[in-house]
């Protein structure tokens, strides 16, 4: 899967997780590299196909004094997401949305040493916005909710062709 005639993302089966996507940035410089590597799928394991899958795996960078994931890793991992979300239910080309909106409830201190994972749905679309919510979760199935959010996104604009 690639980013239309953009190619921001460069994605394929990720070796280490069957049903799992890569999720790389094709511009290294780009903030979203911070976050190092993501996987993405469309639901599975007990969650609904409506339900796009993001992960990203905590890294010494990433963490607080108090030696949690910090609170702005979170919410920059939370607005990545929302973006690869966009790609895994297929609403179109994510490169040049930007995001409106994004409110974002703490629900514990997430740790270092276990992967975090977006569970992001949208509750509308119209022709311009998308309005999601999710939740991050951590833990052997996801079992404890680490934060919140809800979240609206402008769609990219439309790309002009020949014909327009």
């Amino acid at each position: 899967m690639t980013e239309g005639t953009g190619n921001f993302i460069i994605s394929e089966a990720d070796p280490d997780y069957p049903g799992w996507n890569t999720w790389v940035l094709a511009d290294p410089d780009c903030y979203n590299s911070f976050l190092g590597r993501m996987i993405v799928r469309r639901g599975g394991d007990g969650v609904g196909e409506n339900i796009a899958r993001v992960r990203m795996f905590p890294e010494r960078k990433h963490r607080n004094l108090g030696d949690a994931v910090h609170g702005g890793t979170m919410m920059g991992f939370i607005d990545c997401s929302l973006f690869a979300a966009m790609r895994v239910l297929d609403l179109g080309p994510s490169g040049y949305a930007v995001t409106l909106e994004l409110q974002t409830h703490f629900l514990g201190a997430a740790r270092m040493d276990e992967p975090l994972e977006a569970q992001v749905e949208v509750t509308r679309e119209t022709g311009r916005f998308l309005f999601m919510r999710g939740l991050v979760v951590q833990g052997q199935d996801g079992q404890d909710n680490m934060s919140s959010f809800t979240a609206i996104v402008k769609k990219a604009p439309r790309q002009k062709t020949d014909l327009q």
